[in-house]
């Protein structure tokens, strides 16, 4: 079974090596999926308790990055780097996350 929980984050960011707009400071309501997966277990009837997920993610990872300057934090925040440094965060806590989705915008997102 899988089940997901979706957070939102408001962070600015810049791209030290990109050429063009992204360059220049700017922000972005980001959208996080963490997808898990494992057998429903019969005692909880659960896989992993929401809860759970929401106070590890929200603890870990969206008090670090929310309004933030995430270069502060990530040295070059991609999309792609913002999620392999969410998946490190948050891979030793939950052995059996299947997915992780970041929106980077409405019609843009990286995933692993």
């Amino acid at each position: 079974m899988i089940i997901a929980k979706k957070f939102t984050f408001d962070s600015a960011h810049f791209l030290p090596n990109y050429v063009g707009k992204c360059k220049q400071i700017h922000g972005h309501t980001y959208t996080l999926e963490v997808l898990i997966e494992g057998e429903v277990n019969p005692d909880t009837g659960m896989v992993v308790d929401f809860a759970q997920i929401k106070h590890l993610v929200q603890s870990k990872v969206i008090e670090v990055l929310d309004h933030k300057l995430l270069n502060d934090v990530i040295p070059n925040p991609t999309a792609e780097n913002i999620a392999l440094w969410i998946e490190k965060t948050i891979a030793s806590q939950f052995d059996n996350v299947l997915r992780l989705r970041l929106w980077e915008t409405s019609d843009s997102y990286v995933e692993l």
